[in-house]
């Protein structure tokens, strides 16, 4: 099996301006991204969680800290830089915007998404979450943890995520992360999401 790579980005690193400045950007993929991918294939090579895939080792291998960190940040981003995708619809659609209306409608979970990601002590991330029986939920999880973990406290299948360490915002928004986390839903594209939705 091939050691897991670097996912490529499919638009420019300026393409999220002005939400996401292209230093951050760059940064966040090349630098933080990498880091994440490199210590994994160290922290799997000769174990038994090498070969299987991403999904797999966040579900398995979370106690092993480098596993758990490394695997997480690599599950997360890659999720995150597709969820970003330039163009695309900016508004929930299909089958993720009736399980939305079902949670109670696009405002409810917009404020509570929101809530979940300002709210996050330190570093972490929140999520949107499929449930088994097609449901919606929102959660937030510390670190590099995903809902994937069975150290989670919500279980689900991410379909959509903010990251908010520090250096996903920190060049452009400084300390002021619910600026950041409010124009996070700028750039969200919800064909990716209902994509996600329905694979998951």
């Amino acid at each position: 099996m091939m050691p897991f790579e670097l996912p490529k980005l499919n638009y420019q690193y300026q393409a999220l301006e002005p939400v996401i400045d292209a230093q951050t950007m760059e940064i966040h993929h090349s630098k933080h991204h990498q880091a994440y991918v490199d210590n994994l294939n160290k922290a799997i090579e000769g174990t038994e969680l090498e070969g299987l895939t991403i999904e797999e080792i966040c579900k398995k291998g979370t106690d092993k800290p480098a596993v758990r960190n490394n695997g997480g940040g690599h599950y997360n981003h890659s999720l995150f830089w597709e969820i970003l995708t330039p163009g695309g619809s900016s508004q929930p659609v299909g089958n993720v915007k009736q399980a939305l209306e079902n949670y109670g409608g696009f405002e409810k979970f917009k404020q509570e998404f929101s809530d979940a990601a300002k709210t996050r002590f330190g570093s972490g991330w929140a999520w949107l979450c499929k449930m088994p029986d097609g449901s919606v939920e929102v959660c937030s999880t510390p670190n590099q943890d995903n809902p994937l973990m069975p150290v989670s406290e919500c279980q689900g299948t991410p379909v959509l995520g903010i990251d908010v360490w520090e250096h996903a915002y920190y060049l452009k928004y400084q300390n002021k992360r619910p600026d950041y986390v409010a124009s996070f839903f700028d750039v969200i594209n919800w064909d990716k999401v209902e994509e996600l939705y329905n694979k998951a």
